[in-house]
């Protein structure tokens, strides 16, 4: 039951925004726009560009509402106009440095290595402190589900080289979580 009413929350909520009822618009932003926020923050580093993408996202939410036909998710469908904001910004602003490197796109590191527990939090932080490509790949491959057709159709890259990066990106984080957890075995003695 819950489920239905919040559906139909959703629902009135979409349909007042097709009628450009800045009402349904401001609730549609203020019930989204801190995870499409902290999405944005994912791509972009600096905080002020973010903010400036997510609000050029929600126009391009309300500006293309009808075409969501209510096949899945609203939300993923949101999700998929900030990423492509995120990533249009990026190319825009030449932030996107791609290494290409097709040997190591077959290489697998070894995560048995890890056993200690790591909030949300700090893998996000681990994440951002990636090189940008790294960054881009591992967030569309590993967070968002995207394919590596997808991302190389994004990206404008080959299969090959989102695989590469996504290794690359996996490889360094191992590094980084590694370092972390011998940091906190050498405080913790």
């Amino acid at each position: 039951m819950e489920f239905k009413i919040h559906r139909t929350k959703e629902t009135e909520l979409i349909e007042g925004c097709r009628r450009h009822d800045q009402h349904a618009q401001r609730n549609v932003y203020e019930k989204y726009s801190g995870k499409m926020m902290a999405l944005c923050c994912r791509y972009i580093k600096d905080r002020m560009n973010a903010e400036d993408v997510l609000v050029k996202s929600f126009m391009k939410v309300f500006e293309h509402i009808n075409q969501f036909k209510g096949e899945g998710s609203f939300e993923g469908w949101m999700r998929r106009i900030v990423v492509n904001e995120s990533l249009s910004y990026l190319r825009k602003n030449k932030s996107m440095y791609l290494e290409t490197d097709i040997e190591a796109a077959d290489y697998q590191p070894n995560y048995e290595s890890l056993g200690g527990q790591l909030e949300a939090d700090d893998l996000m932080n681990l994440i951002n402190e990636l090189p940008t490509g790294y960054r881009i790949v591992f967030n569309l491959y590993a967070i968002d589900g995207y394919s590596h057709k997808e991302i190389a159709d994004e990206l404008g890259i080959s299969e090959n080289t989102s695989k590469s990066q996504l290794s690359r990106a996996r490889a360094q984080l191992q590094r980084q979580l590694i370092a972390l957890e011998d940091k906190e075995l050498q405080q913790s003695k």
